[in-house]
């Protein structure tokens, strides 16, 4: 099995980790939070020689959703997120806090609504959403071979801010403990933001260093 292509770039105003990540054999791809810079994404996707079969958010915050419509256009994409935060940001009361917190549109309606537990087919990859709120109501992490990617959910030795509207620490360190921590320790976090060490981390290091697992996780659940 050919290894999987996962292109990882900091576009935009807010510096989002934009990913692209591609099937080897079939050369289809998806791109996974486009914050911006449209052409520095659109080039990236022209020199690996994919197709663009999905455009996926991690979550609707405005930061990461910046190039999704000119994206749309210009590869002939459907736009994806989970389905608990295409309604939570199409609500007006929320498009203009959600303006006035970034200084950029919330995202426009998404053509898919995406579910916990669905898996999308790209080529040869199957990509399974799985949804972990907490930073938004509708927070998703994408897992594709043993690479998750994470958005605001997870960074390295650091979790996404809990401040905002329809955000929750409580149910943030819950999505992390049902959903993410059984997952295999080798599984390689690639997070929304190079906040930490490095720009990707694994499961299994933010279980030893990753203080909002280790002090509100790990030590309450332990016996």
């Amino acid at each position: 099995m050919e290894k999987i292509i996962i292109r990882q770039i900091s576009v935009g105003p807010l510096q989002v980790l934009t990913y692209l990540v591609v099937c080897p054999r079939t050369k289809e791809a998806v791109i996974i939070d486009p914050a911006g810079e449209e052409a520095r994404i659109s080039a990236l996707a022209e020199e690996e020689g994919v197709k663009v079969k999905y455009i996926l958010n991690t979550h609707g915050h405005a930061d990461h959703v910046l190039a999704n419509e000119s994206l749309k256009i210009l590869f002939k994409a459907p736009t994806c997120m989970h389905e608990d935060d295409d309604r939570f940001f199409a609500r007006e009361e929320i498009r203009e806090s959600s303006n006035k917190e970034f200084g950029f549109p919330p995202p426009e309606p998404v053509d898919i609504r995406l579910k916990h537990g669905q898996v999308l087919e790209v080529g040869d990859l199957e990509i399974e959403v799985i949804h972990t709120p907490g930073h938004t109501p509708g927070s998703v992490c994408f897992l594709v071979r043993g690479n998750l990617f994470t958005g605001d959910t997870l960074f390295v030795g650091d979790v996404g801010r809990t401040d905002l509207d329809g955000a929750s620490l409580d149910t943030l360190l819950k999505s992390l403990e049902e959903e993410l921590l059984p997952l295999p320790k080798d599984t390689v976090v690639l997070p929304g933001h190079d906040y930490g060490e490095t720009p990707a981390s694994t499961i299994a290091r933010e279980m030893e260093e990753n203080p909002y697992i280790t002090d509100f996780i790990l030590d309450t659940s332990s016996p």
